[in-house]
Formats: C-alpha cells, structure tokens, sequence
C-alpha cells in the first residue's frame, strides 16, 4: 500500500464548520455594532488561524488596534466554544472514508489551523471511535500551516516516512503545507476554496473518488 498514513486538514475537509464559525465572529462584531459578513465571505477569511480570521472580519480601520482584535477575540472564543457544534456536520462520504481507511491498517492524523481546543473536540465528537496517531491544531509557540512543522511533527509520531504519507484538504495553504513538508498532496472539491486555477494538483469531488486514489 502507498500510503501507510493520511494527514486530514479539518474544516472544509472532513468538517463544514462554516456556518457556526461565521456565527461566531458575527456575534462578536455584533456585540460592537461593527458590520457582519455573509458565510459565503467568510469562507474566503478561513483557514489561516483564529486571530487571522478576527482581523479579516474587522473593518481596515480597526485591524491594527490590538485592544480591539484581542477583545472581539476573546468574545469570539467564548461564543464558538459554547457553539461550536450546532451546525457543523460531516461531509457526505467522509464518515465511511475514514472508516475505511482505519479498517485497511491505514494511519489516520489531523493538521488543523483551528485552536487545539476546538479540533481535538470535533474529533472526538464526530469520530470517536477512530485511534488518530495525532490531532493537532493552533497552540502556543508552534506555527500555523503552510510552515512544514505540523508535518514532520506527525511523521516523527507515527514513524512513517514522507513519502509513505499524503495530506488531504481544501486550500492552497493545505496543499503548501504538503509541499513544504515534503509529502503529496490532494486537493478535494467540496470544500471553501477554489483550487481548479491551480496548476498540477490532484482534485477529488466526492470521498468515494478519494478512497478510490486511497485504497485502490
């Protein structure tokens, strides 16, 4: 077999968690009577970290007062805590992909940029039967994808070798993490990005096509 372990990205990859995300952030701007956003535009802020996402849904004026963005931050934080599995679902296919994939001894990881707090949640929540060798999101003093780090961290975990692994997701910050820590990539259809102007990527439109490539 291929690939001995598959490095899943979260939202927008296994989990459609926009709609409690944008929820979210428009409940914190809300607070401050600042303009909201529609889901579809906060598909285009995701992806790049929480702090990254609350300076995107401020207005320009307002991005570089610190005070502002740690307040409608912490506000944030508090709301999609509480929140954070109202809307979010599985998408179709995913839940018999991963299924699969754990049945036929393939090593199953997660590289995420939302907070660890929150990934290691939905996890558990949405595949709690499922041993990943790691779940890994945003913490303290580790940087946030495309830096290669997250990457050799799972290796280094499951002791595979890179070109034994592949990483699945929907952006090009996903398919650059890959890139840059040395492994495949595929890029799949369903999520918040449009990868089809991206020259030489793999894309998947359905899970049933991923598992094909997967296990074939």
């Amino acid at each position: 077999m291929k690939h001995k372990l598959v490095i899943f990205d979260l939202d927008g990859t296994l989990l459609n968690t926009i709609a409690d995300l944008s929820e979210a952030v428009n409940h914190a701007l809300r607070l401050r009577n600042l303009p909201l956003h529609s889901r579809e535009a906060y598909t285009k802020m995701v992806g790049h970290g929480i702090r990254n996402l609350i300076k995107q849904a401020l207005p320009d004026a307002l991005r570089d007062d610190e005070a502002t963005v740690q307040a409608v931050l912490a506000d944030f934080t508090a709301y999609y805590t509480a929140h954070i599995d109202v809307h979010t679902r599985l998408y179709p296919g995913i839940q018999e992909l991963v299924n699969a994939l754990h049945h036929n001894g393939v090593m199953l990881a997660v590289a995420s940029n939302k907070f660890q707090e929150g990934t290691e949640y939905l996890i558990k929540m949405f595949f709690p039967n499922i041993p990943f060798v790691a779940v890994l999101g945003n913490r303290p003093d580790f940087p946030l994808k495309p830096d290669p780090e997250i990457v050799g961290e799972v290796l280094r975990k499951s002791g595979v070798k890179k070109e034994e692994a592949v990483m699945i997701g929907d952006s090009p910050t996903d398919m650059k993490t890959a890139a840059n820590g040395g492994i495949e990539g595929i890029a799949v259809g369903w999520g918040y990005r449009n990868m089809r102007d991206i020259e030489g990527l793999t894309i998947v439109n359905s899970a049933e096509e991923l598992q094909q490539l997967l296990l074939p």
